[in-house]
C-alpha cells in the first residue's frame, strides 16, 4: 500500500496526519462488530439496517485509515482512502461511494431508497472490512 496517495491528500487539505492510538482503533472495530452484527437482524426495517451496516462500514474505513496514521472529517474521502488502507479494490468503495450518497439523502432530504440488492452488497462490503481490519497487526506506539 502507498502512503505517498494519502500524504497528497494531507498536502491538499483532505487528510490529517495524526499519530494512530490503540483505544480508538479498537473502539472503532467493537462499534462496527456490533453494528454489523445488529444489520443483518431482518426483523428491523431496512433502512435500519441500512443505516447500521453503513455505519459499520464507516467505522471501520476509518479504523484502517487511523491505522495508518491519518483522520478525515469528510466520509467520502475515507471511503476512497480504501484502496490505500486496506488494499480494497474499487467494486467494493463504489458500493460504499454510493451508499454515502443514498445516506446523504437520507439525512438531508429525508428520503431513502434503499433496495435489498443494494442492502445485500453493503452488508457485504463491510463485512469484508471488518476481515481485514481484525488482521491488521497492533497500532505502533507514536514516537516519544
Amino acid at each position: 500500500m502507498t502512503s505517498q496517495n494519502l500524504e497528497n491528500l494531507v498536502k491538499t487539505g483532505n487528510l490529517k496526519s495524526e499519530p494512530a492510538n490503540q483505544g480508538e482503533f479498537n473502539g472503532l472495530q467493537r462499534s462496527a462488530k456490533a453494528r454489523l452484527t445488529d444489520s443483518a437482524n431482518t426483523s428491523l426495517a431496512i433502512e435500519s439496517r441500512f443505516d447500521l451496516a453503513y455505519n459499520a462500514s464507516h467505522a471501520l474505513a476509518l479504523a484502517a485509515l487511523r491505522w495508518h496514521g491519518y483522520r478525515s472529517d469528510n466520509r467520502y474521502i475515507v471511503f476512497q482512502c480504501l484502496e490505500h488502507t486496506l488494499n480494497v479494490k474499487p467494486e467494493i468503495w463504489r458500493v460504499l461511494a454510493q451508499c454515502h450518497q443514498r445516506r446523504n439523502v437520507a439525512e438531508y432530504e429525508g428520503r431513502l431508497e434503499v433496495s435489498d440488492q443494494l442492502l445485500a452488497e453493503l452488508i457485504a462490503a463491510a463485512d469484508l472490512l471488518q476481515k481485514k481490519v481484525a488482521a491488521m497487526a497492533p497500532v505502533k506506539p507514536a514516537p516519544p
